[in-house]
C-alpha cells in the first residue's frame, strides 16, 4: 500500500511541479557552474548506497561532507544556494528516487555515505531496516537544527509507531514547515 502511494504521489508531485522544476533547473545552470543536479551517494535500505539527486546548491569545488561539518557553509553556496535550500525546491528532484523505489515520501533522511556515525547509531536501533523518505518524523521535528542521537531517537519512535495516519501527519507538517522555512539551518 505505501508504495502505491509512494508512486502515485510522486508522478502527482512531478506533474505539478514540472514548470518549477525547469525553471529551477535553468537557474542553477545560469547562476553558477556545473550541472543543474548533484548526485549524492547516500545510504538507504538495510545500509545500501543508492545515488539520490537534488538540484546543486552548493558550487562544485565543495568538500563531499554533511554541510554542517563545513567550518562557513555559507561560503560555498552558490547565489540561489540558500533560496533554493530554504524553501525546500532543491529537494524536488528526490522524486525520482522514490519512482525507482530508492525511497519513499516518508521514512528517515536518507544518511551521507560517509556519515558513519549516524548510520552506526540508526542500525543498532533497526532504523536502518526502513526505505529512506523525502520527509521523516525527524524532519518535522527539527530538522537541521538536531544532534544526530535526537535524530536517530526521532526515527526509532517512527520505526516502532510507523502507520498511514502518522505519514499524512508527517507530510501535511512538512508542507506547514516548508511554507515556513522552519528548521532549515543552512
Amino acid at each position: 500500500m505505501k508504495r502505491i502511494f509512494d508512486i502515485s504521489m510522486s508522478l502527482i508531485a512531478l506533474v505539478v511541479f514540472c514548470l518549477p522544476l525547469l525553471v529551477v533547473a535553468v537557474l542553477v545552470k545560469l547562476t553558477s557552474k556545473g550541472p543543474a543536479l548533484y548526485w549524492s551517494d547516500r545510504i538507504g535500505k538495510n545500509n545500501e548506497i543508492f545515488r539520490m539527486p537534488k538540484f546543486r546548491t552548493m558550487r562544485i569545488d565543495t568538500p563531499a561532507v554533511a554541510t554542517h561539518l563545513l567550518g562557513d557553509p555559507d561560503q560555498f553556496l552558490t547565489p540561489i544556494g540558500h533560496f533554493l535550500r530554504k524553501s525546500s525546491l532543491d529537494e524536488i528532484p528526490q522524486l525520482w528516487s522514490i519512482l525507482k523505489g530508492d525511497m519513499s515520501i516518508v521514512g528517515p533522511r536518507p544518511a551521507l555515505f560517509n556519515q558513519d556515525d549516524l548510520v552506526k547509531l540508526r542500525t543498532e536501533v533497526g532504523v536502518h531496516a526502513l526505505t529512506p523518505g523525502l520527509t521523516g518524523w525527524a524532519q518535522i521535528n527539527g530538522r537541521d537544527e538536531l544532534p544526530i542521537p535526537v535524530k536517530v531517537d526521532f526515527d526509532a519512535y517512527y520505526l516502532q509507531n510507523r502507520s498511514f495516519l502518522l505519514d499524512l501527519k508527517i507530510i501535511l507538517m512538512t508542507v506547514y514547515n516548508v511554507v515556513r522555512s522552519k528548521g532549515v539551518s543552512h
